[in-house]
């Protein structure tokens, strides 16, 4: 293989180079410390809301446990795949963690320290660097371990734990095998570079700016839609003096109407706590990960009591390696293998309905627990964030117009009722509507608008824009991101996997990975 060339390299400057404080209100003193939480709409009030309703209307947001979720049902999404399920929570956790907020009292996101960079800058798989967590690396690469089986795997201890920048990326079988491609795909780069002293900074880089790319043209329009990510992200050319005259230099600017910061970004709670939870209702209830999984009857649901599911936190069980064409769409793979992965809606799959102890307990609904935390983080409404922003008032659920119906309204094509969205009792249905009607919850109304405004494709206004402003806003404002170390970079055909000129995918990623 040639060794790549490093144009981008060479425009580093070492300014860049240095540990710049992070978090609003925080001056870390290294880069593994992380900033604060924050808010987006100080103004706003906290929504009001009791606990037990919020309870109430949890359980009506858990399908039916004998849904066997068709690929062909309305609840499924024909936009993204279920990899990005997965990929989502891959970035989530490269953006956020917050082990000390309490889900049964009130909490200042002030005072909250966000215990990730909030960057993309993969702390979560390179950790602290070779020089604090040199336990990762073997020189300028990872350390890539095997199960029983004699299958790759994460690197354990011996008593299973995975050894990896951030342990929730073991959480489950999909992003285990996620992180360890990650792995992969860094020594891959790695091999393909020249053996110079910087070789890991230039590996760790490239790796780094690839991955931003898939964020901005691959994930986010997926979840946003391409019109948003365009009004946000604008390309910025200016003159600039020179001996040789005036010349053309180039930057990238962010319009960024709503998420606001002085010098240094802060993790909004709206959206750690409710618009990037979208995510958990993509979530199937099960999966086929290989021919041994594949098949009615042999998939494997995210949480079983048996044991034989996806949980993670344990040595990768023999003959569940995962093969990446039934997650993300390759070309000339079998189509009927790839796996959609469910609408945003206000409907979570049943594995998510009660979780296993050792996952969470009191209370062990995923819907209570994210209603409960934005409660307890008070979030303001749906409808004052939508107000906030300035969306029209057709496009607000929970008005005259458009009113809040409990339980999600999809219909089948023949216009009969979809059998997986579970009946909800008459009078609940009345209570929980009068009780959220015009002022929701902010997570379930970003579940809401989605599944209203675009069929639970995509999100809508709320919750597209505070994605698309806090990814956008995160990587502009970091130093060290491709947008400011090297605006003109774009992935080059034949380097890394790149078929084509300013095209890079998660796809492309995988296979030079070699997993794919």
């Amino acid at each position: 293989m040639d060794k790549a060339p490093l144009e981008h390299v060479k425009s580093r400057s070492s300014k860049f180079h240095g540990t710049p404080p992070r978090g609003l209100d925080n001056v870390p003193r290294s880069v593994s410390q992380a900033g604060k939480f924050g808010r987006i709409f100080r103004n706003l009030e906290a929504l009001a809301s009791d606990s037990g309703a919020l309870a109430k209307l949890a359980g009506t947001m858990i399908e039916k446990p004998e849904d066997v979720e068709d690929p062909k049902a309305a609840s499924n999404n024909a936009r993204m795949s279920a990899g990005f399920t997965y990929l989502g929570q891959f970035i989530d956790h490269d953006l956020t963690f917050d082990p000390v907020s309490k889900l049964q009292s009130d909490n200042d996101p002030d005072a909250l320290e966000d215990f990730r960079t909030p960057r993309f800058d993969l702390d979560s798989v390179y950790g602290r660097g070779r020089d604090d967590s040199p336990f990762l690396y073997d020189g300028d690469k990872f350390v890539i371990g095997r199960n029983d089986a004699k299958e790759e795997d994460l690197p354990r201890s011996p008593n299973g734990r995975a050894i990896i920048g951030d342990p929730r990326n073991d959480e489950n079988l999909i992003v285990s095998q996620l992180q360890l491609a990650f792995l992969r795909y860094h020594n891959a780069v790695v091999d393909a570079l020249p053996a110079v002293p910087t070789r890991f900074d230039d590996a760790r880089e490239l790796v780094r700016f690839h991955y931003q790319w898939i964020l901005v043209h691959d994930f986010l329009p997926k979840v946003v839609g391409d019109e948003l990510v365009q009004q946000i992200l604008k390309p910025n050319p200016y003159p600039v003096r020179t001996r040789e005259g005036i010349k053309e230099a180039f930057a990238w600017k962010t319009d960024l109407r709503f998420y606001n910061f002085k010098e240094l970004p802060f993790m909004p709670v709206e959206f750690s706590v409710a618009a990037y939870r979208f995510g958990h209702s993509m979530v199937r209830f099960n999966y086929a990960l290989n021919p041994q999984t594949d098949g009615e009857g042999k998939e494997l649901p995210i949480f079983a009591t048996q044991g034989d599911d996806l949980r993670g936190f344990r040595p990768r069980p023999a003959k569940r390696k995962i093969e990446w064409f039934r997650f993300f769409k390759f070309e000339g793979a079998d189509p009927e293998k790839l796996q959609p992965a469910r609408a945003i809606d206000t409907l979570l799959s049943t594995g998510l309905g009660v979780l296993p102890d050792i996952v969470a307990s009191n209370p062990n609904s995923l819907a209570a627990r994210n209603l409960l935390r934005g409660k307890a983080l008070g979030l303001p409404s749906g409808q004052d964030v939508a107000r906030a922003m300035g969306i029209p008032e057709e496009f607000l659920v929970g008005n005259s117009k458009n009113k809040l119906q409990i339980g999600p309204a999809y219909k089948l094509p023949d216009g009969k009722p979809d059998p997986s969205v579970p009946a909800i009792d008459g009078a609940l249905k009345i209570e929980l509507e009068t009780a959220f009607g015009t002022a929701t919850p902010l997570w379930y109304y970003i579940l809401k608008e989605a599944e209203v405004f675009a069929a639970g494709q995509h999100l809508g206004p709320v919750g597209g824009r505070i994605v698309a402003e806090v990814f956008l806003g995160i990587l502009k404002a970091d130093p060290t991101s491709y947008l400011n170390v090297a605006p003109r970079w774009e992935p080059s055909k034949g380097q890394f996997g790149c078929t084509q000129n300013g095209h890079y995918s998660i796809q492309n990623l995988l296979q030079f990975a070699g997993v794919a």
